[in-house]
């Protein structure tokens, strides 16, 4: 639906504008994949404009990063960082403050005491489903009473709000089951794919123009941005965050094995640098595996494009996923995908990927080793990509957001 048909539509179906707030803390690179998927629906929702008022809630370290353009959207600033104690405290005083008629998180992280209309996303249930002392900095009695905390709010969160956003049918299910409330509170809203470079270059992707991945035949431009972070040698590629249910050190090892029969492949683990991290950064160097692994940290969406263009496949090893944006974030950017088949990633990949099972080392590098050997499958995946990315699409995602938004608003209790 074009946006002004959907404004004309939003405007006879809505007696008068409300106050909308949205708690963006997460917007932007420093939130990840949060912060890919708050951005995204804020910005669209504003673009498509009906006409009610929005508030949007921004960190210290995001707040100029927004740029709101519109006379109806106002951004407030939220000097707590989420999960803490303070963000309890400070954002029901704002959301009561701005007079709010609604509020959307888009995570589960819902502060206890405000008793606005609440609509939540909840990504996945990974903090119950994948409990692990390992993903936490913190000593284990202290990791336990954090834990206990997640486990609280997000129950809390689940039970109070209006309705609740899964970003696909399995994490729906999973709400569902583990909260045990009724199927039509919560409605599947997929994600959307990034055009990660604003300017994107509009030639054909790399997968077209040369035969083979690595630093030969690719363009000009490309090979500098990969001899800037040291990329030599064709190679494998990874992005997104390295906590333990990715499953960064199965693929390390995988990896490790893998050298041995094709001396001259890398592997680039994109994110930025944290204690999960270091942690495998350290794992390589146990490996004597420090110069064939690399570490860019967080890489700029122009130039991680070009990496997507030029790896010989993303490798996504995770045990557990409510969506699995950046896999599809590879397809539409050319890059065939080899995947864990754990959770949500059929549903989201479909029969664009090559799939292993997260918990078969030797099936992960026996799928790896395959995409790598046979041209033919590389191609036929990387159509397919393209066809399955197409599918996924944040203003639709926004549009949806908002039939959720007047849902709730129409709605007297």
């Amino acid at each position: 639906m074009p946006i002004l048909c959907y404004n004309r539509y939003m405007r006879k179906t809505s007696k008068k504008p409300k106050i909308i707030g949205i708690d963006a803390r997460f917007y932007g690179p420093i939130g990840k994949g949060l912060g890919r998927y708050t951005q995204e629906i804020v910005d669209n929702i504003i673009r498509i404009n009906h006409g009610h008022e929005y508030v949007i809630f921004l960190g210290k370290d995001n707040f100029n990063e927004f740029k709101p353009e519109n006379q109806n959207v106002r951004k407030v600033l939220a000097d707590a960082r989420w999960y803490t104690i303070k963000e309890q405290v400070l954002m029901p005083w704002l959301f009561w403050r701005h007079g709010l008629d609604l509020v959307h998180v888009p995570h589960f992280n819902a502060p206890i005491f405000s008793f606005k209309k609440l609509v939540i996303t909840i990504h996945d249930l990974i903090l119950i489903r994948f409990p692990t002392a390992r993903a936490t900095t913190l000593g284990p009695l202290m990791y336990k009473v954090k834990n206990f905390g997640y486990k609280l709010v997000i129950w809390l969160a689940a039970k109070r709000a209006k309705k609740i956003i899964a970003v696909s049918k399995y994490t729906k299910d999973d709400i569902v089951k583990h909260f045990k409330i009724n199927p039509d509170k919560v409605k599947v809203i997929y994600e959307g794919v990034a055009n990660l470079a604003k300017n994107r270059d509009t030639s054909p992707p790399a997968p077209l123009l040369h035969k083979e991945r690595g630093i030969k035949g690719v363009r000009s431009n490309d090979k500098d941005t990969l001899l800037g972070y040291n990329i030599v040698n064709p190679f494998l590629l990874y992005v997104g965050n390295a906590y333990p249910h990715k499953n960064l050190e199965g693929l390390i090892k995988v990896f490790a094995k893998l050298r041995k029969k094709q001396l001259n492949l890398c592997l680039v683990l994109v994110g930025k640098e944290d204690y999960f991290y270091r942690r495998a950064k350290n794992y390589a160097k146990e490996l004597n595996l420090s110069k064939e692994i690399l570490f860019p940290g967080y890489v700029p969406d122009a130039k991680l494009e070009i990496l997507f263009k030029n790896a010989r496949a993303y490798v996504f090893p995770s045990f557990y996923e409510g969506f699995g944006l950046p896999p599809l974030e590879a397809m539409a950017k050319g890059c065939p995908v080899v995947s864990s088949s754990a959770s949500s990633m059929p549903e989201i990949l479909g029969k664009a990927a090559l799939y292993f099972n997260s918990e078969d080392e030797a099936e992960m590098e026996e799928r790896i080793l395959e995409i790598l050997k046979n041209k033919n499958l590389r191609e036929q995946l990387i159509e397919k990509g393209f066809s399955q990315a197409r599918k996924y699409n944040w203003w639709e995602a926004a549009r949806k957001t908002l039939e959720v938004y007047e849902e709730v608003l129409k709605n007297n209790q």
